[in-house]
């Protein structure tokens, strides 16, 4: 089972799987604890060291301003997971000088902030440089959705949300500013997105466009346990739960990959599916 950022009753049961699975992208952020391998500064606020596997010394530089400690945290661990430079701030006041001093790539910003909100930050934001802007926020509607993407804002992400989500929305934002690899290694898995073409140990692979949608995913949440709904959703492009139709594009994605090398995509009974490269 996989919790949504905003679905309360359901935090226990994740509070679980985060303890037995290291479950980051399940819960949507909403609140509830969650594993802290990051450092708190003089002003509270928490930097995140990359995950070295994941990409180089040049990783991407993401910088996460909510108001929110839980949803900071979360959304924080969520992208140090797979490989970003993170860093976090809870509300504008000063950001000039952090982006000054962190030159991010890609900044989440939650809309509803104390003092100044995100969509006057857009503007500050966008004076010093190119970088992207994900917006997060309870407001649905359309025309603050349409404020926010008129104002300069790469995407919008409404609450409640998955982290999954979240991580892939950003990845998508990254990549069209050309700050993430085109060609991501994944032990003896190649993949290139772009020209749709993957390959294992140097076999290039026959694959679908559904398959190579599901790879990509996978790729993006590499060690990373995510659900039937949450491929679905990215996958697809809706949550209607049909196990069938997840099951069966994964295993004959996973028989194409197998034969090629030992087992790399993992079944999580009772959760989902996991991209984990065996060790050496």
């Amino acid at each position: 089972m996989v919790a949504t950022v905003g679905s309360a009753p359901r935090l226990s049961v994740i509070a679980r799987n985060v303890r037995r699975f290291r479950l980051i992208s399940g819960p949507r952020v909403n609140n509830g604890a969650m594993t802290d391998r990051s450092r708190t500064d003089h002003t509270g606020n928490r930097q995140v060291a990359s995950r070295t596997d994941q990409f180089s010394v040049g990783a991407p530089r993401v910088l996460v301003v909510e108001d929110s400690e839980t949803i900071r945290e979360m959304v924080n661990e969520a992208l140090a997971d797979v490989g970003y430079h993170t860093d976090t701030r809870s509300d504008g006041e000063g950001l000039e000088e952090v982006l000054q001093g962190l030159r991010p790539d890609l900044v989440v910003l939650d809309v509803m902030l104390p003092g100044r909100d995100g969509f006057a930050l857009i503007d500050v934001i966008r004076e010093w440089g190119d970088i992207g802007i994900v917006l997060i926020t309870v407001r649905d509607g359309l025309p603050d959705r349409l404020r926010g993407l008129d104002g300069g804002a790469d995407d919008y992400v409404v609450k409640p949300f998955e982290l999954a989500e979240l991580v892939s929305r950003v990845g998508a934002v990254l990549r069209r500013r050309g700050r993430l690899p085109r060609v991501v290694q994944v032990g003896d898995l190649m993949l290139d997105s772009e020209a749709g073409v993957a390959a294992r140990d140097g076999h290039q692979l026959d694959l679908t466009a559904t398959e190579l949608r599901l790879l990509d995913f996978l790729v993006q949440q590499r060690g990373r346990i995510v659900s039937a709904t949450q491929i679905l959703n990215a996958v697809w492009g809706y949550d209607a739960y049909d196990a069938n139709l997840v099951q069966v594009h994964v295993s004959s994605l996973r028989r194409k990959l197998e034969a090629h090398g030992p087992r790399i995509v993992q079944t999580v009974r009772g959760i989902g599916y996991r991209l984990q490269p065996p060790r050496s």
